[in-house]
């Protein structure tokens, strides 16, 4: 039985504007497969956002067939407001993942700076321009929430790539 290939959906969720990104590869040499923003017109009821983003997500998740996602946990120190919208819109993503069996793994957004940049405390000018260097890719589209998404997504390739050298690492050894 062959493996697929692993191909990890990074994803900012938001109620208004929602970047995703999908990083097939090697945590050596990540390759950029898609990626996009689903853009939903702020002055809609706020149902009928949710519900835009439901549907175009599924879209999304439904062509990109990820193996994994990683999503980005909320930021403290937003308004009360604003934490909840983003926790409903958190919610759409989360609920459309599940549906699609996708295992999903949160990230803080210090830990996805400092897997992307080395620095927790990043500035997004800064992730953006280690996204497009580590994906060795001068694409327009990889500003704002997309860059953001395509730095969950490497976080992820990362820390797993990682994980498993160091499991592989502490196997034993057949004697020969």
């Amino acid at each position: 039985m062959t493996v697929p290939p692993t191909r990890v959906l990074g994803v900012d969720p938001g109620s208004v504007r929602s970047g995703w990104a999908v990083i097939g590869g090697s945590p050596a040499r990540p390759e950029l497969l898609a990626c996009g923003e689903i853009d939903v017109p702020a002055a809609w009821s706020f149902e009928r956002r949710l519900a835009a983003l439901h549907e175009a997500f599924t879209a999304v998740v439904a062509d990109a067939t990820p193996t994994h996602a990683a999503v980005e946990a909320p930021f403290q120190g937003v308004s009360a407001r604003a934490a909840l919208q983003l926790a409903h819109a958190r919610g759409v993503v989360l609920a459309v993942l599940g549906v699609a069996r996708v295992p999903v793994t949160e990230y803080a957004p210090a830990t996805i700076k400092k897997a992307v940049t080395g620095n927790g405390r990043a500035e997004k000018s800064q992730v953006a321009t280690m996204v497009r260097q580590l994906l060795r890719s001068a694409d327009p589209s990889l500003h704002d929430d997309v860059s953001d998404a395509t730095a969950a997504a490497l976080c992820h390739v990362y820390l797993t790539g990682w994980s498993a050298r160091i499991a592989s690492a502490s196997q034993p050894r057949a004697s020969r």
